[in-house]
């Protein structure tokens, strides 16, 4: 089994539980939309940051072209508002869980231009609506597919724990939304 179909089998559970919460954020109000970047602003900071030091660039080149915390914080302060205190970040102590945690924030690239579309044109959607570079997501996917690690547990580890700060970061919000 390859790693890319590892994580897609083993984090399916979490992969639909984040969907349906954030799913339950209506976009087409500015208050939602505020929380919505709000609980991710808890999550893609720390995780970003983790890449990094992780090594991430040398496994993505194209790295600083992908990220996307500058815009998610630009959204905000754009509504008005600030960056709330991010998450603890996870442990990415090997390549293989460098993968994992990659392979959430990329993949939710995908539903970030899904959901761009729910938003109204008033409201800012550089974040959401960022993919990084033409074919990013086509060469991360090559790029994972052509992974030789056989530690597949440690990226799926990794990965769920991504999933799981962001279940945490909306339930955080969720709660103080009015």
């Amino acid at each position: 089994m390859s790693l890319r179909s590892a994580l897609r089998a083993h984090t399916a559970d979490c992969h639909a539980a984040v969907d349906a919460l954030f799913g339950s954020f209506n976009l087409s109000r500015t208050q939602d939309y505020k929380a919505f970047l709000r609980a991710h602003a808890r999550v893609v900071p720390s995780v970003e940051h983790a890449l990094e030091e992780a090594g991430i660039a040398r496994l993505l080149p194209d790295w600083q072209e992908r990220r996307r915390v500058h815009r998610l914080a630009a959204d905000i302060r754009e509504l008005g508002d600030r960056l709330p205190a991010p998450l603890p970040p996870p442990a990415l102590h090997c390549e293989a869980a460098v993968w994992g945690a990659a392979y959430v924030l990329e993949g939710s690239k995908l539903g970030g231009a899904l959901l761009a579309k729910a938003t109204p044109d008033h409201l800012p959607s550089s974040y959401l609506n960022s993919q990084g570079p033409k074919g990013a997501m086509r060469l991360f996917m090559d790029r994972l597919d052509a992974t030789n690690l056989e530690d597949h547990a440690a990226a799926v580890a990794a990965a769920r724990d991504v999933f799981d700060l962001f279940l945490k970061a909306g339930h955080l919000t969720l709660e103080a939304v009015p």
